[in-house]
């Protein structure tokens, strides 16, 4: 016979620790187990007992039993067993919690066969079920042998999830809600539902159109949820744009929604707004690299299947305006400038690849119009790394400007720096002797000479040149220096 349950969890010694903490979980796995084969409990007592276990293993230090195939059965039993739901939800917070902590937890879980019992719990229109359930779920996807193109295909959790997250875009649908008024549940199971997609088509690819349903959802939260200035990329936003970026976008409905005909604007702008508030806020290289890639690899996506009008606006809001060429490129406090110096940033691997790709993809992947729009010293080391040389004309590059009345004309710029020629700043040098005239010559030569080695421009050195055209004077040995 089990001891006698004690009626409440403050009957527990929650402040117990070591040993005592020990026996004090053994004791409550041991009645909720018992409690499953006969009944033993009242339901306030059942409550009690796993919202003291639930306590308890928030740390795993000396609560063993919890994390073994006995204790998550009973967990698992009463989470998905119990006609009651709140026994059924505090059993499902401790079996969450376990399954976050103890990896092998996950296994067993999966081993005991819920699949089923755990989909439908999902299905439930209950903000604390879409969380649990869909945390456990989530927890599932990594280590262990969960089959999840059969959750998918015999236990239509890609129809649940695509569904829940429409639930959630509803609250938005006809204008901006004000969050501050929300239940704090609704974008914690949105959160969990948009991270429980992405793994499972991260997970499971070959079905990722079994997700597209969440297309039109996703993007109305996307446009309608207020976008705070100072964290542009916080929750739920942050967990929107990867599970957006795995979407199968071969799908004939996709491009409607991305474009629509009422508007096929609103979507990129919206994400260029986001863009635009994101390299403002996020100026450390941990988070530009953990925030902005997915933000990045969506907008190289939608960019070559988008209008002709869209390509113009996306071009016109990234690349390098006039305006931005009246400095070297990279140093203006716009977006482009920003955009620029994350292209060259040595901690931001990811970032700086990604952005690289943007620019030369806005450049329509020709190199000259890359050079062109962002300067050699930025395009030189993306167009290496992609065994791309540059045509020597890229070396001589205008920029179309205006001029007076409004005409436009094309206005030279400094093909390394990306600045505008008549924007140079005019430095007073004094005259160099004839000594120093000969060293920066030979400078020079040795310069263009490694360049001409690697390949990649092809350019004839300018000394070489002077010597095959004899415009090299000969100097008298007692030619002055000085």
């Amino acid at each position: 016979m089990p001891e006698p349950a004690r009626s409440a969890t403050a009957s527990a010694d929650l402040s117990a620790t070591g040993p005592a903490k020990l026996k004090e979980v053994t004791r409550l796995v041991d009645t909720l187990t018992a409690d499953l084969d006969k009944v033993s409990l009242l339901p306030h007592q059942r409550d009690a007992h796993l919202d003291a276990l639930k306590i308890f293993g928030r740390d795993p230090s000396y609560a063993d039993p919890i994390f073994t195939k006995r204790g998550i059965e009973t967990l698992t039993r009463h989470a998905f067993d119990s006609p009651s739901n709140t026994t059924s939800r505090n059993a499902l917070r401790c079996l969450a919690n376990a399954m976050l902590l103890n990896q092998e937890s996950r296994q067993i879980f999966v081993d005991l066969g819920y699949e089923a019992k755990v989909c439908d719990k999902l299905r439930n229109d209950n903000r604390d079920d879409e969380f649990l359930a869909g945390r456990v779920i989530f927890l599932t996807t990594y280590g262990t042998t969960i089959n999840i193109e059969k959750l998918i295909d015999e236990h239509n959790v890609a129809d649940i999830v695509c569904a829940n997250i429409a639930r959630h875009a509803q609250q938005y649908a006809n204008e901006p809600t004000n969050t501050k008024k929300m239940d704090p549940m609704e974008d914690m199971s949105l959160n969990e539902s948009l991270k429980l997609m992405y793994n499972l088509i991260n997970f499971c690819p070959q079905r990722n159109r079994s997700f597209s349903p969440a297309l039109q959802p996703i993007l109305t939260i996307l446009l309608r949820r207020p976008i705070p200035a100072s964290k542009p990329l916080d929750p739920p936003i942050k967990f929107l744009l990867p599970a957006l970026m795995l979407l199968d976008y071969n799908d004939p409905t996709s491009y409607g929604s991305i474009f629509p005909k009422s508007d096929p604007n609103t979507n990129v702008m919206r994400l260029l707004e986001i863009l635009d508030l994101s390299i403002k806020a996020y100026t450390k290289g941990e988070e530009i690299e953990m925030e902005l890639p997915p933000l990045l690899k969506i907008l190289l996506m939608f960019y070559p299947s988008a209008p002709v009008s869209i390509k113009s606006i996306m071009q016109s809001r990234i690349l390098p305006s006039e305006e931005d060429r009246k400095q070297v490129l990279g140093q203006a406090s716009t977006t482009s400038g920003r955009m620029l110096k994350m292209s060259n940033n040595p901690v931001t691997p990811n970032t700086r690849v990604l952005v690289s790709e943007l620019l030369f993809k806005l450049s329509d992947e020709n190199a000259r119009k890359f050079v062109e729009n962002v300067g050699y010293g930025f395009a030189s080391g993306y167009l290496m790394s992609k065994n791309l040389s540059v045509p020597q004309d890229a070396m001589e590059t205008t920029t179309t400007g205006s001029g007076q009345e409004g005409q436009q004309r094309q206005i030279p710029i400094n093909p390394i720096t990306g600045q505008r020629l008549d924007a140079e700043p005019q430095v007073e040098m004094p005259e160099m002797t004839q000594d120093e005239k000969e060293r920066e010559a030979e400078r020079l030569f040795v310069l263009f000479e490694r360049l001409r080695a690697t390949g990649v421009m092809n350019v004839q050195n300018p000394v070489t040149a002077a010597a095959q055209e004899g415009r090299f004077q000969e100097l008298d040995d007692d030619a002055d220096s000085d």
